[in-house]
């Protein structure tokens, strides 16, 4: 694919955009390889650029201008986007880049729009050669690549996959970002207008096109696990992830097995403390849940909640990190099965998801990778490419205990 620029970063300024350019001015300001910063405003962008100190081109589009929108993914083999919520300003964008060949990633978290967009451009993405790639941060990679790690460790060690794998936050240190928030909000306003997304949204194999597993629904509230001998509650990415990872087993021709079971879950502690503080997870998601489907609840909880744009000053984003636990579980010999842990080093919903993001399109555009055209998970697309690139560059490791 012979372009001008190797990643377009679309969004970047954005507080989110704004790490992204900052990491790749830093990783990738020299060498081999070439980017470009874009957006709707020049005047932004450029400051942007002189803040993160990169002699790069600035590039004007409207996400909402189908010429302009076509005429930008042709100019890059990659374009890299911040800017949701993605229902509302990435269907162009994922509409252009699988006509014209251009592969993409993303960070959205909303199933109802994957799973339309997957519908809508599977064929084309595969006819012209297009990577389309979404959840490339905290939602969904440690996830995916988590399972992806673990199950090959699984196999080269024992012959055969986990029937079951378990996926527990164990500690975290920051906050979720405003454009999060903005998306799960504007998802449950969809959802109101159109009872068909709530439907899309329950179902654990949203994202499969064929095959559908032993998983049921999601857990929303607490219960023992003893094999981490604690509590555990809701985890509150799940309705992302497990969706994400069921796919990656339907797309990698079921390499983790057609019954394979995944879950996620926050533990908290054995004990009465522990209980208590599973307890008030599950009762906390419950009622965010039921606050964030009614109109008035819902503007009163973004009076409160981080705006789009907003985030953490950069010492919490600096002292921020995640470190999740994960259980693969062997099919017949409970001797053998193996746990892996994943950390990061940065606050999971802006540093971390930056250099994820970030490493995910210089993957897309430099390294030889199996995957054709078409709509791909994380690990499907890049599974041991970004297992060698993200403990190297980005500080997320990925380690056997």
């Amino acid at each position: 694919m012979q372009r001008e620029y190797d990643i377009i970063i679309w969004g970047a300024t954005g507080f989110t955009g704004k790490l992204v350019a900052e990491y790749m001015a830093a990783n990738y300001g020299g060498g081999n390889l070439t980017w470009a910063l874009a957006g709707r405003n020049a005047a932004k962008l450029n400051a942007v650029r002189d803040a993160c100190g990169a002699d790069v081109p600035v590039l004007e589009a409207d996400a909402h201008d189908t010429n302009a929108i076509a005429a930008l993914v042709q100019k890059t083999r990659v374009v890299l986007t911040t800017v949701g919520p993605y229902a509302r300003y990435g269907s162009e964008l994922v509409a252009a880049c699988a006509e014209h060949g251009t592969h993409y990633c993303d960070l959205t978290g909303e199933v109802h729009w994957m799973h339309k967009m997957i519908n809508a451009h599977q064929q084309r993405a595969r006819e012209s050669g297009a990577r389309i790639v979404h959840t490339c941060g905290f939602d969904s990679i440690p996830s995916d690549l988590g399972v992806y790690f673990l199950q090959q460790h699984m196999r080269n060690t024992h012959g055969v996959p986990a029937r079951e794998i378990k996926y527990r936050a164990k500690a975290f240190k920051g906050g979720f970002s405003g454009g999060t928030i903005d998306s799960m909000m504007a998802m449950m306003e969809a959802a109101k207008k159109d009872p068909s997304i709530t439907r899309t949204i329950a179902d654990p194999y949203a994202l499969n096109q064929q095959h559908r597993g032993l998983d049921g629904p999601d857990h929303n509230h607490h219960y023992y696990d003893a094999d981490f001998k604690s509590w555990v509650g809701p985890f509150v990415m799940a309705a992302i992830n497990t969706r994400v990872v069921r796919r990656s087993n339907e797309l990698l021709n079921l390499a983790y097995g057609a019954d394979f079971r995944y879950n996620e879950g926050t533990l908290t502690r054995d004990g009465v403390t522990g209980l208590m503080g599973a307890a008030a997870l599950g009762m906390g998601s419950s009622m965010m849940n039921s606050m964030a489907a009614l109109e008035p609840a819902r503007k009163l909880m973004q009076n409160f909640l981080p705006k789009p744009g907003e985030g953490p000053s950069r010492e919490e984003i600096e002292n921020g990190f995640f470190e999740i636990e994960l259980v693969a579980k062997h099919p017949d010999d409970s001797a053998k099965d193996m746990r892996a842990s994943v950390k990061g080093d940065r606050d999971p919903g802006y540093g971390s998801t930056a250099k994820m993001l970030s490493e995910s399109a210089v993957c897309l555009a430099q390294d030889d990778l199996a995957a054709g055209g078409g709509f791909w998970t994380p690990a499907s697309a890049m599974g041991d490419a970004l297992l060698q690139r993200l403990p190297a560059n980005a500080g997320v490791t990925f380690e056997l205990l």
